[in-house]
């Protein structure tokens, strides 16, 4: 055993993982990129909807509101599913409910059915991320998962510079249908994801220990709330809050502000934008590479903190410049940074027969608290006659220092080996 370690650590970590591992892998991160890439453009078409249709700001940012607490919804039928029969099928599930859902959209004749539709799309996008992450995590290498996952979740700004990208190159011509229409292509990815890629062997293991000893778990979602978990269901419950809190402090309203509080041209509009998730993923990158030599908490603590003064400066100038680099200084901290280990992390705290359950769950709970950000800053704005910029900075403040906080109490999982030990059942 020590000589193959041995030889183990002196391969380069990329040589390390199996051909089945990276196809693995590549499979969740293309669920998880396409799946940002379908979800954000619509923060970047919010103004245009509102006039199309004749409709309050408001109720547009409700409609991103749905579509967040739906997230739920999907998040725990897909981690009871992909506990109970495998990751690979709740993963193509999501992926094409998620496509369509959004393709569906660019149709919509009134602003009912667009909110049926991104309503729809919630439950698609809420099912991919615990069936992707458990099959990312569970195959990948100890040694680089906290990178690797890293990569895996700094790859939404990796979805958020494409259709940045989209919005800011061809708005003018496709208008908001076209950027919807476009939510269609990710389908192609469920192709590849059913050919090339396999089960992790330490799910089929526990799942074969499971029948074999008799100890089935029917209902894992209801596991994690027994004496043995809760703890750490609760403390990670907490800081996915206050994760979702701050990450849509920052960005659901923020291209808004820069149509309305700016006036600011589409291209413009999308600059920040795109560089400010250039550095989502290169802070991932980084923090990931970090935490698998220092830790995962502190790894997020950090840029957490870091968030916390560069949240006036690109909020309050009015000079592009200023907003562009504080703007992707902030995707490096308050995005890529303190978010980047959240599939790592959350999937090294729960045991095997149950992680797709309690990850979906923790994870997606704090989707309904993200969801009240964009109704919540709208009507603060709305009420006390400010800038938008006003209730922005000051829920990213308050919500990046509880996500701090929050870390202080949970446990540190840096090297955690996953294995198939019946943990709960």
């Amino acid at each position: 055993m020590s000589v193959a370690a041995d030889t183990t650590k002196k391969l380069p970590w990329y040589k390390e993982p199996t051909k089945d591992q990276w196809l693995a892998w590549l499979a969740a991160w293309l669920g998880w990129t396409l799946d940002a890439f379908d979800f954000t453009m619509f923060l970047l078409i919010m103004v245009p909807i509102s006039k199309e249709f004749n409709v309050p700001l408001t109720d547009v940012a409700f409609v991103l509101t749905v579509t967040l607490w739906l997230r739920l919804v999907g998040a725990v039928a897909s981690g009871w599913l992909a506990d109970r029969v495998g990751r690979k099928i709740p993963l193509m599930i999501s992926i094409i409910w998620y496509s369509l859902a959004n393709f569906a959209a660019g149709f919509s004749p009134s602003f009912m059915f667009l909110f049926i539709c991104r309503a729809l799309l919630g439950i698609g996008m809420g099912a991919e991320w615990p069936a992707g992450a458990a099959l990312a995590m569970e195959t990948w290498p100890v040694r680089s998962r906290g990178f690797m996952g890293g990569v895996l979740q700094g790859s939404w700004g990796i979805g958020f510079m494409i259709s940045s990208g989209i919005y800011g190159l061809f708005f003018n011509t496709i208008g908001w249908r076209g950027m919807l229409w476009i939510g269609v292509l990710p389908a192609l990815s469920v192709f590849y994801v059913r050919k090339f890629v396999k089960e992790p062997p330490i799910w089929l293991e526990n799942k074969r220990r499971q029948r074999a000893e008799g100890r089935e778990v029917k209902a894992p979602l209801l596991v994690i709330f027994k004496r043995q978990v809760l703890g750490n269901t609760l403390t990670s419950c907490w800081w996915m809050a206050s994760g979702f809190v701050a990450y849509y402090s920052v960005n659901a309203l923020f291209a808004t502000h820069l149509q309305k509080d700016l006036g600011l041209s589409p291209a413009m509009v999308a600059t920040p934008i795109f560089f400010g998730n250039l550095g989502v993923f290169a802070a991932s990158c980084f923090w990931g590479y970090f935490s698998d030599r220092m830790g995962r908490r502190i790894a997020m603590i950090i840029p957490a903190l870091l968030a916390v003064p560069l949240t006036p400066i690109y909020l309050f100038h009015t000079e592009i410049l200023w907003v562009v680099v504080a703007f992707l200084l902030q995707g490096m901290c308050a995005g890529g940074g303190m978010q980047g280990q959240m599939a790592p992390y959350l999937n090294e705290r729960f045991p095997t027969e149950i992680r797709a359950s309690a990850t979906a769950f923790c994870y997606h709970q704090g989707a309904i608290w993200g969801g009240f950000v964009p109704l919540v800053l709208t009507w603060a704005a709305t009420h006390f006659g400010v800038n938008l910029s006003v209730p922005m900075m000051i829920a990213t403040i308050v919500a990046t220092l509880s996500f701090a906080l929050s870390l202080v109490f949970g446990p540190e999982t840096k090297g955690k080996v996953l294995v198939a030990d019946l943990a709960v059942a």
